[in-house]
């Protein structure tokens, strides 16, 4: 890539990165970028119909199935629909709908009428999406069972790597949701980087075929899944509901699917069903994982589950687009506490480490780095700054050019006057019998200087998964974390529970922690989705799920 230009701060030493970097220029702003990337997603799109039209683009799991051609015609139309409606290009179009054709015929659409799609959480709360969709000035919303809309077909094809393609509104902890601006350069380097960091030969990509089962108004769903196969022209099955698994299996098995992403209590809740056993999963070639700590036993499993497949964990921000590190096969299991190595395009940096332990707030800067908070000024000044992107997380950088995650900065504990950080607890837990989950949140009770208390005045606590059933019994977990933690980390004895309420990133949302069914009895109604805006599956969903909680 050639020597990086003296240039704001100095990026971190890539170690033994082993990713390919053929390609890749970096500019006079210090920025690393991949050369000969399509102009925008809809040149993107336009080559893989060109390449094949009647190959199968998308397919809703029991339902429908569109070849590159149909989806092109239909998203066009779409396309043509949302100008009829008045709006013009760089407008913006809310997709408040489930995983499914629509969604993707939505967001295909808004690319081809040059319009920016706003996918929103179909879980935020009414006020939360009434925000969204405020704060974006969207002035069209797609709604679960109304009609796209349809006119004669329309393709914008003058689109530019800069112009707006998307906002991803972040989760928060408090307050509402800052929006990502993703433009279609980011889009584009962030497909490239998936295609890399697992090592796909890209004319093996017609031939390729994935499964999405996570959100696809995430970033992971949307842009490392969705978009890399449209891409790759190869097959994208998308699962309505997470937590068929038996779906899942199906599917992955009768489609020869060979690439899979989700979270680890997925496979978890894989490798136990009744049918895993007997499903044909040889053809299954690359595992993901990431969202959540991993112990080293759990990466066994998943590689003892699918023999043939090469696994990897991946790492990344709606603020960078989806993918920032990855951490590949061969280091899986001997560094399963890591999350790899940076992207090509991505540099890596430490704010104020500690002289210590090397722990400083992570900084990234990439091509995939988006371009700002919709109408954020002051956040935007506050979080991207001379190139790089402040993300909040506390990490640490080994020789080798290895990314540790240790905490979120507002989330580092003070004890006794060292720091620990929750995610090292988090990660010793995950490893123990029946933990199914280990999120930090909010605890109750008197720890008289046990620990920093949370904005809201209350100490740290921890949380077992939900979906495995009640909590664990004390002396189940008593005594686990104490060979796996360092010495000045809390080692109290695991007893009680309390619901908590997990956010797609994995932070506890502090306030309003109740019972799960009262709180789903008054869940409030969305006028936008005319249904609860939380439903009883949701309960068991590991991107917001409850969990069991609780330090005595």
């Amino acid at each position: 890539m050639g020597a990086e230009p003296a240039v704001g701060r100095q990026a971190a030493a890539r170690g033994r990165n082993p990713f390919d970097t053929t390609g890749v220029e970096r500019g006079a702003d210090g920025i690393a970028r991949y050369r000969d990337r399509p102009d925008s997603l809809v040149h993107m799109l336009r080559t893989s119909v060109e390449r094949d039209r009647d190959a199968t683009a998308v397919a809703e799991v029991g339902g429908e199935r569109l070849s590159f051609g149909e989806l092109w015609e239909r998203a066009s139309r779409v396309a043509g629909g949302l100008r009829a409606a008045g709006l013009e290009r760089g407008d913006r179009a809310a997709i408040l709908l489930p995983n499914g054709i629509d969604w993707v015929l939505a967001f295909w659409g808004a690319q081809l009428a040059g319009v920016v799609a706003v996918p929103v959480n179909t879980r935020f709360k009414e006020a939360e999406v009434d925000y969204v969709i405020s704060d974006s000035g969207a002035k069209h919303v797609f709604v679960p069972d109304g009609a796209l809309p349809d006119a004669d077909a329309v393709v914008v094809d003058d689109l530019g790597p800069d112009d707006l393609a998307a906002i991803f509104y972040t989760s928060g902890t408090t307050g509402f949701p800052k929006g990502a601006m993703t433009s279609h350069a980011n889009f584009l380097a962030n497909t490239e980087n998936a295609v890399r960091c697992i090592g796909v030969d890209r004319s093996e990509g017609p031939n390729l075929a994935t499964l999405i089962n996570v959100p696809l108004f995430h970033v992971t769903g949307c842009n490392s899944q969705l978009l890399v196969l449209n891409e790759l022209g190869g097959r994208v099955f998308i699962l309505a509901n997470a937590l068929d698994l038996e779906g899942f299996l199906r599917t992955v098995s009768d489609e020869g699917v060979q690439m899979l992403t989700s979270v680890p209590a997925i496979y978890h809740a894989l490798t136990r069903h009744p049918q895993f056993a007997e499903t044909d999963l040889d053809h299954v070639r690359w595992v993901s994982y990431g969202g959540a700590p991993i112990a080293a036993d759990a990466v066994h499993k998943i590689i003892d589950a699918f023999p043939a497949a090469r696994v990897g964990n991946g790492f990344g921000l709606t603020e960078t687009s989806s993918l920032t590190s990855f951490l590949p096969h061969e280091e899986a299991v001997d560094h399963a506490d890591s999350v790899g190595f940076a992207m090509p395009v991505v540099d890596l940096a430490l704010h104020e480490p500690d002289p210590e332990t090397g722990v400083g707030e992570l900084l990234v800067r990439a091509q995939n780095v988006v371009q700002g908070y919709w109408n954020k000024p002051e956040a935007t000044a506050e979080t991207f700054v001379d190139g790089w992107l402040h993300t909040g997380d506390l990490a640490r950088i080994d020789d080798d050019g290895l990314l540790y995650i240790v905490d979120r900065a507002k989330d580092m504990i003070n004890r006794g006057g060292e720091n620990v950080y929750s995610i090292e607890v988090e990660s010793a837990l995950a490893g123990a019998p029946g933990v199914g989950d280990a999120p930090q949140s909010g605890g109750q009770g008197a720890q008289a200087g046990a620990a920093r208390r949370d904005r809201l005045g209350r100490p740290p606590a921890l949380s077992r998964d939900a979906r495995g059933g009640p909590p664990t019994a004390a002396p189940r977990l008593e005594g686990r974390p104490r060979g796996a933690l360092r010495r000045r980390a809390s080692r109290r004895t695991w007893t009680g529970a309390r619901a908590a309420q997990l956010q797609p990133d994995r932070r506890v949302l502090g306030r309003g922690a109740v019972e799960p069914d009262r709180w789903l009895a008054s869940a409030p109604r969305c006028r936008y989705q005319g249904r609860k805006a939380v439903s009883r599956s949701h309960t068991a969903d590991p991107w917001r799920c409850w969990s069991w909680s609780g330090w005595r």
